[in-house]
């Protein structure tokens, strides 16, 4: 399941966004273990922000989209967004043999930003 780092922390006036994240987390982890019998591994990952083009979608303008992504490197850990790339990549390996053991869980790809106090 693809769900978000706000499933995992909250963000001002992003209510109903964190809780339907915080959702598919939670049935993320119920359907690992009705699954688990017949062996089959369920995970999440729960990127931060990367660079789509969700946001011109949504309206937001090239110069907001601009500032946005600038004041978003400074609330990642590592000081930079996110790639499609590797969410890709962390899905595949959840979804490879080499993850066999691995299931119910929740994996931020938010380079730090779930980890940092908010700011």
């Amino acid at each position: 399941n693809v769900s978000s780092v706000a499933g995992l922390r909250t963000f001002p006036n992003t209510s109903s966004y964190c809780t339907s994240k915080a959702a598919v987390d939670q049935f993320t982890r119920c359907i690992a273990l009705d699954l688990a019998p017949k062996n089959v591994r369920v995970n999440a990952v729960n990127p931060g922000v990367v660079v789509t083009d969700i946001h011109a979608r949504s309206g937001m303008t090239e110069e907001d989209y601009a500032d946005y992504m600038r004041r978003a490197k400074e609330t990642h850990a590592l000081g930079r967004v996110g790639t499609t790339k590797e969410v890709a990549d962390t899905i595949a390996f959840l979804a490879s043999s080499e993850a066999s053991f691995i299931t119910g869980a929740t994996v931020p790809i938010d380079g730090g930003k779930q980890a940092m106090c908010p700011r």
